[in-house]
């Protein structure tokens, strides 16, 4: 959840009217500039989003008639409004004061340009607001490419990603791992906060892996392109051995991601076939 007031204190906006509704929340990462809904033109209001004023969209304004002014813009800002933005420190007309306070809309204020403030803010907001999962298993960094170790609890997964991180790879989160859509296609990991930089390897118990190798072994987050599940030895089960069946995937948030079962026996040197499973990975994506 993302308030009014984190974004207040993210950005330092000054709070000019409607603290009442600081604690509200948003829940769309789309901006609007009100130009055409300023002169009347309503059809395509988005009263859910979080409305930006630049010199433009005052500049309409004060070309209204007084009576004129205040009723257009009461039938923008509406009281679904999470908050309104005037940006360059312009000076904000009575009626935006008025109509704020009696709808409890925050009215902030800020120096940044109107360009600027609606880059920061759509990727601030993209990210914050992205649909987030947590799964249960390892993500490391293998030669640049995210990869999600899965598998049954105790079935190796923290051990194989500190073989992988004694051989020079990255370590993200161990345990759980927050995975974010980013976008369309692709998804991003990191640790939870409690946990992060931490392994916990059974025998050893939970170790700092900034304090054992340095903090060049660790990431504190990374786009997921590769999902190993690793899963018991079972006789006479089939298990591709000609590299020749299709590629398996995973779906995490509506997004498929290719995926690799690796069966687990005493003697299989786990950390070297995943390393070999990411370069296979690689060629497939070229050639894709």
């Amino acid at each position: 959840m993302l308030t009014i007031s984190e974004l207040v204190e993210e950005f330092g906006f000054k709070v000019i009217a409607g603290q009442a509704g600081l604690d509200r929340e948003i829940t769309d990462f789309s901006l609007k500039r009100p130009s055409a809904e300023l002169v009347g033109y309503l059809t395509y209001l988005t009263p859910q989003r979080i409305q930006i004023y630049g010199r433009t969209e005052l500049g309409l304004l004060q070309q209204l008639a007084d009576e004129i002014r205040y009723d257009n813009l009461s039938r923008v800002m509406l009281s679904e409004v999470p908050c309104i933005v005037v940006t360059r420190g312009l000076s904000i007309p009575s009626e935006f004061i008025q109509l704020a306070e009696e709808r409890s809309i925050p009215l902030l204020t800020t120096q940044r340009s109107t360009t600027q403030l609606y880059y920061l803010l759509i990727r601030y907001l993209a990210n914050r607001l992205a649909p987030t999962t947590l799964v249960h298993g390892v993500l490391v960094d293998v030669y640049g490419v995210g990869v999600l170790i899965t598998g049954e609890s105790g079935i190796g997964k923290s051990e194989t990603a500190l073989e992988l991180i004694r051989g020079g790879h990255l370590l993200v989160a161990d345990d759980a791992v927050e995975v974010q859509r980013v976008d369309e296609e692709n998804l991003r990991g990191r640790a939870p906060q409690t946990i992060r930089h931490l392994l916990e390897v059974r025998g050893l118990g939970i170790m700092d892996v900034t304090q054992l190798f340095g903090a060049g072994a660790v990431r504190e987050e990374k786009e997921l392109h590769l999902l190993i599940k690793l899963e018991e030895w079972e006789e006479g089960k089939y298990y591709d051995r000609l590299g020749l069946d299709p590629p398996e995937t995973f779906v995490i948030l509506g997004i498929p991601v290719p995926m690799v079962t690796i069966p687990v026996r005493p003697g299989r040197q786990l950390a070297s076939i995943i390393e070999v499973a990411v370069m296979q990975n690689r060629l497939r994506s070229r050639r894709g």
